[in-house]
């Protein structure tokens, strides 16, 4: 190749650099630019799972923070223990279960897919489950579970400000007759939401009076009515709201 070959190859490649290198720094700029999401991460048993996000809760968060401005991740599967969540999970006594976190794992392909490329200005975690642990005795491990769920998922996360709502149990059973750490488990979730500022929980004992989704009347049943499904939804959304805005 002749010298002034050499030279015309250099006056094509020189551009095209710079124009790759001034692409790069305006994709990057542009991503910067975006507006960051709000992440909700809503998960737990059956009583999460009777929840229907659209009802209330995503209105709530949209008309707060703007449609554009808010991923809502849900995830929920009733009867379910907490250790189906928390992967270093140990009872009382005896030997742990030989498998932990399948449901965390679940919910983080979910998690982990919505959050793709995008900012995220704040994580809440919407938390409504504890029936079954009350049911088969394991209250006294409940609040070492809690604490234990929610470093593992802001060290997936990367996170140090995760914000935490727990739906506290029911008046279903005061007398622990059929669920007999049905008490203990209450007071750990609040016991738990108020030793952090960034951790809170919601009343749902008047919500479980009514009529269900099939219509059927109820009254203080371990499940909510439909209207309570929806009042549960508000709550969560305020409560969430609440500690969002009181961070900034």
């Amino acid at each position: 190749m002749n010298r002034l070959s050499v030279d015309r190859h250099r006056c094509v490649l020189i551009p095209l650099s710079f124009v790759f290198a001034v692409a790069s720094v305006a994709f990057a700029e542009d991503k910067a630019s975006e507006p960051q999401k709000h992440l909700f991460i809503l998960s737990g048993q059956s009583n999460m799972q009777g929840l229907r996000p659209e009802e209330s809760f995503i209105p709530a968060v949209k008309e707060e923070f703007g449609k554009d401005n808010v991923i809502v991740v849900f995830d929920a599967l009733g009867g379910q223990p907490i250790r189906r969540w928390y992967k270093e999970w140990e009872p009382a006594e005896g030997d742990p279960p030989k498998t932990t976190g399948d449901l965390y794992d679940r919910l983080m392909t979910k998690v982990n897919a919505a959050i793709a490329e995008k900012q995220i200005a704040t994580v809440t975690f919407i938390w409504m489950q504890g029936e079954r642990d009350a049911n088969e005795g394991h209250g006294s491990v409940y609040d070492a579970s809690l604490r234990g769920l929610y470093d593992q998922l802001s060290r997936d996360l990367g996170r140090e400000d995760v914000n935490f709502v727990i739906g506290r149990l029911s008046d279903f059973d005061m007398t622990n007759s059929r669920y007999r750490d049905w008490t203990m488990v209450r007071d750990v979730q609040v016991e738990f939401a108020q030793s952090h500022p960034r951790t809170d929980w919601v009343d749902t004992d008047d919500l479980n009076d009514g009529l269900n989704r099939r219509g059927k009347e109820i009254r203080n049943d371990l499940h909510y009515s439909a209207e309570g499904y929806k009042t549960l939804g508000s709550r969560f959304a305020e409560k969430a709201i609440k500690l969002i805005r009181d961070a900034e």
